[in-house]
């Protein structure tokens, strides 16, 4: 294809959600439409007060309008305009804010990359460290990229835009929960979770305090994100983190790195044990940041190496130190017997910290020796060591 993709190339629409924007919306509408065919523009009217309803009144022979008789939240706007892509039949959806803070102009590049990474969520990522740009909105940006990352483990540089192409197929069978702001929040980390890709792309930002008006309330919409975010973790947990590293994804990459031919068995293997070591080692929080580097020093298998490493996931948190503690019960270091173990509680950590540090070490270090001869032995056995010529 020798000319740049357009709308239809991606079986795309544009939605734009919008309450009480009077000042910015019919020049978001008119830019939109410089870019884009009118007849792919859904505008969500979320029950507006102010002059929406006659400005929407000149493009109603152009453009496909919906309302919602009372303001319902962003979500719920959201979720309108996708039911309505659904039955039009489109494939993707690229939503757009009415409050003027994006630019039009930036939409042929993301639907370039729509094209280019079909099934992808692309991101339109914003610079939120220059100038104008509020302080709160910045500091949310980047609370949201920090829980972002811990729900998924996909780094995003703007996971509050609301400018993004939306793949709809995913989406159809999703059954979306929240009605206002944080419903951008749970679309993608549910995404994430059924491993869509994600792709951003630099776009521009405008933030005029003269004409854009914000609806987002600090503390009652803080909060619910807050709720949202502590729900999304719990799923993470019992959900995500176990589909993730036991997915085919995964597993094909092990066994490459397993059978890679430039290693031998015994690196691949101390590679293995050097992971699990650092997991159960009793530095919670830092077992990568120095892991990795060690790894790259002593140049064992870095994918290896952080599979196995991902034994401390916090579903086998309890178990690494039930057992640490009982390690160190029965090597004399501290009160705590087994049969003590047996009712096992979070102040048994608390009040015999020597015996778990020293009971964890033990047991990182008999699990290193273990793993790494068990993972020689495997390796050995499916791969023979390279020779080296």
């Amino acid at each position: 294809m020798n000319s740049k993709p357009i709308l239809s190339d991606i079986q795309g629409c544009v939605i734009i959600p919008t309450y009480n924007n009077e000042k910015t919306l019919k020049r978001v509408i008119l830019s939109v439409l410089e870019v884009v065919p009118a007849n792919r523009v859904i505008v969500v009217n979320d029950g507006s007060t102010d002059t929406t309803k006659s400005i929407l009144q000149e493009f109603e022979n152009s453009i496909l309008i919906l309302k919602n008789e009372v303001n319902s939240g962003k979500g719920v706007a959201l979720r309108k305009g996708f039911k309505k892509a659904f039955e039009l039949g489109f494939e993707n959806a690229l939503t757009f804010d009415s409050d003027g803070q994006h630019f039009a102009s930036d939409i042929p590049k993301m639907i370039e990359q729509a094209y280019l990474n079909k099934g992808a969520v692309i991101m339109g990522s914003r610079n939120m460290e220059q100038e104008g740009v509020p302080q709160k909105s910045s500091f949310g940006n980047k609370f949201s990229n920090f829980w972002f990352k811990i729900e998924t483990w996909i780094t995003l540089p703007d996971t509050q835009t609301g400018f993004r192409i939306y793949p709809l197929q995913p989406l159809r069978k999703m059954h979306l929960l929240t009605r206002k702001f944080e419903l951008e929040i749970e679309v993608i980390v549910r995404l994430a979770w059924k491993f869509v890709r994600f792709v951003p792309v630099s776009i521009e930002v405008k933030y005029d305090p003269e004409e854009r008006v914000s609806h987002f309330r600090p503390g009652r919409d803080f909060f619910r994100i807050s709720v949202l975010n502590s729900v999304l973790v719990v799923g993470a947990l019992l959900y995500f983190y176990p589909k993730k590293l036991f997915s085919k994804d995964t597993f094909k990459k092990i066994k490459q790195e397993a059978i890679k031919p430039d290693e031998s068995n015994l690196s691949k293997a101390l590679s293995i044990g050097f992971g699990v070591f650092m997991g159960i080692f009793p530095i919670w929080g830092f077992q990568l940041l120095i892991g990795i580097p060690l790894a790259v020093f002593f140049r064992l298998n870095k994918v290896l190496f952080i599979t196995a490493a991902n034994i401390s996931i916090p579903p086998m948190i309890p178990f690494i130190i039930y057992v640490s503690l009982l390690t160190g019960s029965l090597f004399g270091f501290g009160s705590v017997e087994f049969s003590d173990l047996l009712d096992f509680t979070s102040s048994a950590v608390q009040q015999n910290l020597k015996q778990y540090f020293i009971g964890a070490i033990l047991f990182s270090i008999g699990a290193f020796i273990a793993t790494t001869g068990v993972s020689f032995a495997l390796i050995s056995i499916f791969r023979k060591s390279p020779v080296k010529g």
